[in-house]
């Protein structure tokens, strides 16, 4: 790989009128940014009314990031849970996993089996091919649909690039390698666009190997946990207690990552634009850690539990018109395909008999949207569609003698499937000779249905076949926007919006024991999950150098999809594998209350130094029975955020930056959620804080080098809801080359 990479480098620099490297210098103020995901079209963000933060090419490129996760959280845009190292689970104003939506390049990439726990699927996007990210803050369903609670985040990759003139052939590239120390990572990208006049394509590839992670030794006034003394170790045929020789190595946390993109587009003509895009990604076996430091008696609860590769082969073919007859704002329309698989193998300490689950995904899309555009006022209308179908399997296999027996599946065994289709519409208006005002509403309206079929019931004797369900959805926005006509530079948003989500495989139909002397069985009359929003934005602009953002939400939860006691065939205890078991099951019982705020500064002090900052809280509550006291909702972070500075010239910058989180007390954990108090300290989890300086040359206009320190301290420190431990002092360096 290394040979490969200096081969890259060294054509780069020897090929004339080669392109510079992209600039990862810029300015932190920008004034004049267009957001593309708040209405599926491009559009000043300064008229958007829904709070929305942008990681451009040049800040994705800047924060240098190991994985998509770790760019979330280090832009300090979202706060990120963590169960392994190969993972990462953003959370959007308290809302976490399967209530969060995420898409790239307009095409879902939530599924039907997303669960409400804690998701690693955002680390199959890969960071080195994107162009840009926009989180959306705030229920997104109105143009997304289902799962869009909490927000959205919105990926869009890398597009190759045309040639400027008939006969024309034009060629451009990147390509980096990196190398970090506290997991002696090692990291090769490259992507090459080739482009003529009409048809251009761009590949990128990139290749990751993670070593196991050191954790920080120094845990200032906190105490000190999370060292990895002993593991497990199979030895002569049997699983043995091995102490581990620096218990600030997080054993077997390391994986390895591969990520190709393959697009394509066809441009006949100014006015229409064809485009295939293939993206593939998939790892190693993916150890998640926590699990493997759970304890059991005097040694450990599991020799083996891992992630098998983790597969996603998205496929879309998009058509663009830039115009449509009357519909002159265009028409844009994608057809996709999914193919998604993961699996999860587990062992108990002494038992010579893994578990093996595996669930295949088949998912097929459609979008079509068009719009028109007259004078003051713009209307997009859409259709959009999702179908799913899920497979599950199992097996108990003897790691010895390769000996198979029955499993319970995950999901039922003679499959899944679910269908979601909606009509969405939006309308912006500005009206005449009055440009301080902008005006912004949208509705959805569509339907859901699940059907999953029970064939095996060996582990389980349901009293029925099959599963049905299907439900109505509605949900909408209203915003408000006004910028000052003047020099003041006030901005003040107000927003409306809704945001549902509907249940879907993994809330439905899954069984399985959660825990021993317990049972998770299917309910069908779970309804989808509601939300209801309000925001103020107010924003103060100085001189086109200072940008100010402050916003203040208050969201309402309802019918909330939680696991608790239940009836089955009358009876609140079934036999399950042998066992008496508690019955449980998915039901919307909860209500809860939330919400916070988040202010965030960006300033260029001088021509060549700015500085920023940006903090966000939250507050959740689940609104008790009558009699009883409200408690901690869960996947609610502690306060949060992320405060640095910038200095740049033509051929270099430096950057400082501090990530810091607040205690999460004990007393605002939910104890049936999760939260995973398990993992934490007695009394929660304690405040903390990383110092972290980077810097970057350009060598010439082909070549140039960045390099840093991440955790400067070593600080020792786990973030809220994790199961492993973050990363300890972090030297790292690489090496870019453009053309």
């Amino acid at each position: 790989m290394k040979k490969i990479f200096l081969l890259i480098v060294w054509a780069a620099a020897a090929k004339a009128g080669a392109q510079t490297l992209p600039d990862t210098s810029l300015e932190m103020v920008h004034i004049r940014e267009t957001v593309i995901s708040a209405n599926r079209s491009s559009q000043a963000r300064s008229a958007v009314a829904q709070q929305v933060t942008v990681l451009q090419q040049a800040d994705i490129a800047q924060i240098n990031a190991p994985s998509t996760a770790d760019l979330i959280q280090n832009s300090g845009a979202a706060f990120v849970q963590k169960s392994q190292q190969g993972g990462g689970s953003p959370i959007l104003r308290g809302f976490e996993a399967s209530r969060v939506l995420m898409v790239v390049d307009g095409v879902r990439m939530n599924n039907a089996i997303y669960r409400a726990g804690h998701l690693q699927n955002i680390i199959t996007m890969d960071n080195a091919a994107l162009d840009r990210a926009e989180i959306l803050y705030g229920p997104a369903s109105t143009v997304y649909g289902t799962d869009a609670l909490g927000g959205a985040i919105c990926f869009y990759t890398k597009n190759p690039v045309f040639a400027d003139r008939a006969g024309g052939f034009k060629t451009t590239g990147n390509a980096f390698f990196r190398y970090g120390t506290v997991n002696a990572e090692k990291t090769a990208h490259a992507d090459v666009s080739l482009g003529a006049q009409r048809l251009a394509s761009i590949t990128s590839f990139t290749f990751s190997d993670f070593g196991d992670l050191r954790m920080g030794k120094s845990n200032g006034l906190a105490p000190f946990f999370g060292k990895r003394d002993f593991y497990s170790e199979l030895i002569t045929g049997s699983d043995v207690l091995v102490r581990n020789p620096d218990p600030y190595v997080q054993k077997f946390t390391g994986y390895r990552q591969y990520d190709l993109l393959e697009k394509i587009e066809f441009r006949p003509d100014a006015n229409s634009r064809h485009t295939l895009n293939v993206q593939y990604s998939t790892s190693s076996d993916i150890p998640r850690y926590d699990r493997l430091t759970d304890p059991a008696g005097s040694g450990l609860a599991s020799a083996e539990w891992y992630y098998g590769p983790q597969k996603r082969l998205m496929a879309a073919y998009t058509l663009g018109l830039s115009q449509l007859g009357w519909f002159n704002d265009g028409l844009r329309a994608t057809l996709s395909y999914q193919d998604i698989e993961e699996s999860r193998h587990n062992r108990n300490f002494g038992n010579a008999r893994r578990t093996d689950r595996i669930e295949k995904v088949k998912v097929f899309g459609f979008t079509v949207e068009t719009g028109i555009n007259r004078e003051h006022q713009t209307l997009r209308i859409g259709i959009d569609g999702q179908y799913n179908k899920v497979n599950s399997t199992a097996r108990r296999i003897h790691i010895f003698n390769g000996d198979t027996t029955a499993q319970s599946t995950r999901y039922p065994d003679g499959g899944s499937k679910m269908t979601n289709a909606a009509l969405y519409a939006t309308h912006t208006w500005q009206p005449a000779g009055n440009s301080a005002w902008s005006f912004n509403e949208g509705i959805r309206a569509g339907f859901s249905s699940l059907n999953a079929q029970f064939r095996d019931k060996t582990f389980f004797p349901f009293p029925f076949d099959e599963a049905d369900q299907s439900s109505p959805v509605v949900s909408g926005n209203i915003g408000i926007v006004w910028n000052s006509p003047d020099e003041t530079g006030w901005r003040i948003a107000v927003n409306g919006s809704s945001g549902f989500r509907m249940p879907n495989v993994d809330d439905l139909t899954k069984v399985f024991d959660s825990q021993a002397g317990s049972v998770v069985v299917p309910n069908p009359d779970i309804k989808p999950e509601k939300t209801w929003n309000l925001d103020l934005n107010i924003t103060k602009t100085i001189a086109g150098r200072l940008r100010w953002e402050n916003v203040l939400w208050v969201t309402a939860f309802r019918d909330a999809i939680v696991t608790g006691s239940f009836l089955f065939d009358g009876q609140d205890s079934v036999l399950y594998d042998g066992k008496l078991s508690r019955v449980l099951a998915s039901q919307n019982k909860r209500k809860a209350d939330l919400w916070g705020f988040s202010t965030g500064l960006e300033a260029d002090v001088y021509e060549d130094l700015a500085v920023y900052g940006s903090v966000a809280f939250t507050h959740g509550r689940i609104r008790a029975e009558e009699g009883d006291d409200d408690t901690p909702l869960d996947h609610i972070p502690p306060v949060y955020g992320r405060f640095g500075f910038r200095w740049h010239v033509t051929k270099a910058n430096v950057e400082g930056f501090a990530l810091f989180n607040g205690k999460k007390k004990l007393e605002d954990y939910n104890l049936e959620g999760e939260d995973n108090l398990q993992y934490a300290p007695r009394d929660g989890m304690p405040a903390w804080f990383t110092l972290n300086l980077r810097g970057g040359y350009r060598i010439n206009r082909y070549l140039s080098v960045q390099a840093g320190i991440d955790n400067i301290l070593d600080m020792q420190y786990r973030a809220f809801a994790s199961g492993i431990n973050g990363p300890g002092r972090n030297f790292w360096i690489s090496v870019r080359t453009g053309w």
